[in-house]
């Protein structure tokens, strides 16, 4: 095929998904986001491609250090690409709003693909045990419906539904499995499809991460099977993927633009995560209370003598102020240098905290926004937004925990591409 493959982004989020996909060649013709911070990364992002396309990059630095504002940003890009991003929730009310957006981006050409999947809360193991119903009722169960319309609407070749695994589990009201439910309406819309269950840790992401993708096909196109993408071990571990950002303390770095250190490897170069032509942004680590910083020590201590993880029901008494004893009882989780990978990124890590082993001196604090990134291998260009043209860093993890590691959704796009008929 001589032309880019379009795709349309459904519950798009911060862009995990859609930037694997790009990196692969595929072209966005819009994407579709609630989260009003989310949208702001997504036109930043966008804006990044289109001048980065045409070699006016310059802009783009400008921006990332304060020199612009988010409004000149968006004034150097074609309207029609800043329209492209759709803030508005997938509901009954505003399916036909969004139908006649998307219709006039698509300007009438071909809409081959589309991706994303709903929030995942009703279908986690975490979200039903922390429900006091088991998540029952609530509309976010049945948001893929809602995807059902666009597939009946636009008719793409293929489609990507991407989710936790605990949507292999996760039953409906009635006892009927969801999955099976979610099969069965796509294929009345006229698809067929199957679930693949991956670990991003096996596709060159350092960070055990788990993710179901439901690939569906047209049934006119018939013997298509999507093989799981080729596994791909880092040859590189944990510290390696953070080891040139400087050492913090707890309350110290900026948003804005950071001094890195020497890097001697080539991992961060090959997955596309480090560019030393732009800007690295977004290391800066949170304060901490002198009861979160003891509790870190506490973790780190016994994983340096055990090389196990805190259970937070462990802690000494005086140190537990958290009243949920039930569930995120890992909460105070340790990221090791000397490991291939990290246990996953959470949307939750701005609250609940990490603490990095630096291979050069202890960082009693949590992850920065960065880190977390890089570990997502989200690249250091990749800015977040918030909902105000000032920088905040809980918008930047929730966008950052809750998406799709970037290079998994590469390795996905890629094989696509390669049996796409």
């Amino acid at each position: 095929m001589n032309r880019k493959l379009r795709y349309l982004d459904l519950f798009a989020g911060g862009g995990g998904l859609s930037e694997g996909f790009i990196r692969s060649g595929y072209e966005p013709v819009a994407h579709v986001e609630m989260d009003r911070a989310a949208c702001f990364t997504l036109r930043t992002r966008t804006a990044f491609h289109w001048l980065k396309a045409r070699d006016y990059e310059d802009r783009y630095v400008d921006y990332l250090h304060r020199r612009i504002s988010r409004a000149d940003l968006y004034d150097h890009v074609p309207e029609r690409l800043i329209q492209s991003v759709i803030h508005s929730e997938i509901a009954e009310n505003s399916l036909q709003h969004i139908f006649r957006q998307i219709d006039c981006l698509l300007d009438n050409g071909p809409l081959d693909l589309i991706i994303g999947g709903p929030p995942c809360q009703s279908y986690s193991l975490v979200g039903r045990s922390r429900s006091a119903n088991g998540m029952k009722g609530d509309s976010r169960n049945y948001l893929y419906t809602y995807y059902a319309e666009f597939l009946k609407k636009y008719r793409p070749a293929f489609f990507l539904f991407e989710n936790v695994p605990g949507l292999l589990s996760a039953k409906r009201e009635d006892g009927k499995p969801y999955l099976k439910d979610m099969q069965e309406l796509f294929r009345e819309c006229g698809y067929e499809s199957e679930p693949m269950r991956l670990s991003a840790d096996d596709y060159g992401v350092p960070q055990s991460r788990k993710r179901v993708f439901l690939v569906g096909r047209q049934r006119a196109l018939s013997g298509f099977d999507l093989p799981e993408p080729k596994k791909c071990t880092p040859v590189a571990l944990v510290k390696e993927f953070l080891s040139d950002l400087p050492c913090l303390m707890a309350g110290e770095g900026d948003a804005g633009p950071s001094s890195v250190r020497s890097y001697g490897g080539s991992w961060l170069y090959e997955t596309g995560v480090k560019n030393d032509d732009l800007p690295v942004t977004w290391h800066q680590a949170r304060p901490h209370n002198e009861q979160d910083l003891e509790i870190y020590r506490f973790a780190v201590n016994r994983w340096n003598n055990e090389k196990s993880r805190l259970n937070y029901n462990d802690l000494p008494e005086d140190l537990k102020t958290h009243r949920n004893r039930y569930s995120f009882l890992d909460r105070f989780k340790v990221v090791a240098g000397e490991l291939p990978y990290s246990h996953a990124v959470v949307a939750h890590i701005a609250k609940d905290g990490h603490y990095y082993i630096h291979p050069d001196i202890e960082q009693n604090r949590s992850l920065t926004p960065r880190e977390a990134a890089r570990l997502q291998t989200f690249p250091d260009n990749y800015y977040f937004e918030s909902h105000y043209e000032a920088p905040r860093r809980g918008p930047a993890f929730r966008q950052i925990g809750n998406a799709v590691p970037v290079l998994l959704a590469q390795k996905i796009a890629d094989k696509l591409k390669e049996v796409w008929p």
